[in-house]
Parts: structure tokens; sequence; C-alpha cells
């Protein structure tokens, strides 16, 4: 996932109205800006703005129905987020914990072992 992409979904999130239009569309899909601007206590205009900044970002699609638009919130940016996140973090942790298993491993050998090993 490119930076530019991560800091317009990062951007995108960071603003406590837009997080909020996501959460309707979640609950509502195909809302329209009408819809959003009823709920939220904003302007057509004012959730235009924080809707175009969540398209840009790739969370939201708008379906054209007539002069109208219905808006559905896209999970796949925050999936990909998220996925990007945890795969560099579980690779660098897997090979941590396996080596701290088998470190741990050999010190709780029983001392018999141990002399076993010796002789």
């Amino acid at each position: 996932m490119a930076p530019d992409d991560l800091d317009r979904i990062f951007t995108a999130l960071a603003h406590p109205t837009r997080r909020r239009l996501l959460e309707l569309l979640r609950e509502t899909p195909g809302s329209t800006i009408a819809d959003l601007a009823r709920v939220v206590d904003l302007s057509g205009v004012g959730v235009l703005k924080h809707v175009r900044i969540l398209e840009q970002a790739g969370l939201i699609h708008a379906q054209p129905e007539g002069r109208r638009r219905r808006l559905y919130f896209n999970v796949m940016p925050i999936q990909l987020v998220y996925d990007h996140w945890t795969d560099e973090y579980s690779r660098f942790w897997a090979g941590r914990v396996s080596d701290l298993k088998e470190r741990l491993e050999s010190r709780t050998q029983s001392p018999r072992s141990r002399r076993q090993r010796r002789a």
C-alpha cells in the first residue's frame, strides 16, 4: 500500500464527523447527502465536503440515481490498512516468539537430561 493511500485513509478517519458518516452508512447503506445531513445536523454542503474526502480515500462508493447519489461504505481500504500493518508486525514478532519459545524450552529441560547431555 502506497504511503499516499495510507495518508488519505488516516486523514479521512481523523475527523469525528467523517467517522460518524461512515457509521451511518454502515447502518443505513444507500443514504443520500440529504439523509446524512438531517442526522448529523450539518448543511448538505457541509456533508458533501466530508463525503468527498471519504470518497478520495476510497471509503465511500457513490452510485448515481437520477439527480441523487446513493452512498455506500467501502470497508476495503480499512482492511488493507489492517493487513498492511499486521502482516509487517506479524512477520517480525513470529520469529521473535519462536526464538523465545526455543530458549525457554531448552532452559526448562530436567536436570537429568542436562546431565545426560554432558556425559
